[in-house]
């Protein structure tokens, strides 16, 4: 893990393969608006402990990031996974006990010989905020 959660409690709040039909790729094949692409997107947040126990704390509403990634449907044509990631990284830092994220974007479709292609992402708040 990470250098960041060494020796410290989290929480993990998870979205496990949300599935959005999303126009996005770079193939000729993936540029069809009336044919979206299937996306499998799982995100996890990762939070401080700071009680006893995680039930002693707010909770941490993953409905804004699951929002979100359902939105990804109405937005037009994306090229790249990596800016749908960029989309979504945004809604898992609205809650300001979030520390950092992983989104996996999979197209499970995109070959017939692979359950799927994308990529995998770690992202600090610290490195988002100061992108911003």
């Amino acid at each position: 893990m990470n250098d960041l959660f060494y020796g410290e409690d989290h929480i993990v709040v998870r979205l496990d393969e949300v599935c959005v039909n999303v126009s996005c790729g770079l193939h000729p094949w993936e540029r069809h608006p009336e044919r979206p692409t299937r996306l499998m997107i799982s995100v996890r947040l990762y939070a401080p402990l700071t009680a006893r126990c995680a039930a002693d704390q707010p909770i941490i509403d993953y409905d804004l990031v699951r929002d979100r990634i359902r939105a990804l449907e109405n937005e037009g044509h994306i090229d790249l996974v990596e800016s749908v990631a960029d989309r979504i990284v945004d809604s898992c830092f609205h809650d300001e006990r979030v520390v950092a994220c992983r989104l996996s974007i999979r197209k499970p479709d995109i070959y017939n010989e692979t359950r799927g292609a994308g990529i995998d992402l770690f992202r600090t708040r610290a490195r988002w905020s100061a992108a911003e």
